[in-house]
């Protein structure tokens, strides 16, 4: 058994989570995501246009831009566009929100529109890109809800979670000193029928058993129906 235990929580508690809905005054399509010290502010825009290789197919498309702020963390980071290019974690983030977020919507009934979500981190403390996922989701179902004729372009919510295993012992949701410290991570995105999206996971320090691994998806789905039940309130 292991011995790591947590100062402000349990090991499969995930932290305080608050998503405030139209937080932008110019874009009432957007949330801003509180999941304890990493911050969000995710919105979606909905454009009359679709990329070359959908046009004249009656499909819509889903893209997502995703960045942080250079106060984000605790050392100034750099603009990436000061840099004039994207890192590789950026991208490979924005094609893995890009690629949840798609999983919600029904773009056949979406039309040829483009829906564009950008999630901008404010603060970061670890779990940026799962609550990337959890509020663009409602900022592109705020999105379909303002600006579409067709609500059946929502096909189902979609949320995220991180875990890992620390000292032996499997944890939810874990902060930026734990997760840079953990023997394993994880990150699951899934729907609203309890279905997975997308696994990420990566053994840092040393191998994970199927087992942990079985635990910390029945960790992360319990997980992830409690932060749907909180995106359906910002929806209602």
């Amino acid at each position: 058994m292991g011995t790591y235990k947590r100062n402000d929580r349990e090991l499969n508690e995930i932290r305080s989570l608050e998503i405030t809905p139209n937080f932008q005054p110019n874009n009432q399509s957007s949330c801003l995501v509180k999941l304890g010290n990493t911050h969000v502010c995710c919105s979606a825009i909905l454009e009359d246009r679709v990329p070359g290789f959908l046009r004249n197919s009656g499909k819509g498309w889903l893209t997502a831009e995703y960045g942080m702020l250079p106060s984000s963390t605790s050392e100034r980071m750099d603009r990436e566009a000061a840099k004039g290019r994207q890192s590789g974690r950026t991208q490979e983030i924005q094609r893995l929100i890009g690629r949840s977020l798609r999983c919600a919507v029904n773009l056949d009934i979406l039309g040829e529109k483009t829906i564009k979500v950008d999630c901008d981190v404010i603060s970061a403390d670890g779990g940026t890109r799962t609550a990337s996922i959890t509020g663009g989701c409602v900022a592109l179902f705020l999105a379909i809800k303002n600006h579409h004729d067709d609500q059946r372009a929502i096909k189902s919510f979609v949320a995220a979670v991180s875990m890992g295993i620390k000292e032996n012992q499997v944890l939810l949701d874990l902060d930026y000193d734990e997760d840079s410290t953990a023997d394993t991570d994880l990150n699951i995105v899934m729907n609203d029928k309890d279905e997975l999206i997308e696994i990420q996971g990566t053994a840092e320090d040393a191998p994970f058993s199927k087992k942990e691994l079985d635990d910390m998806l029945v960790m992360g789905s319990q997980a992830i129906a409690d932060i749907i039940k909180k995106q359906k309130a910002c929806i209602e």
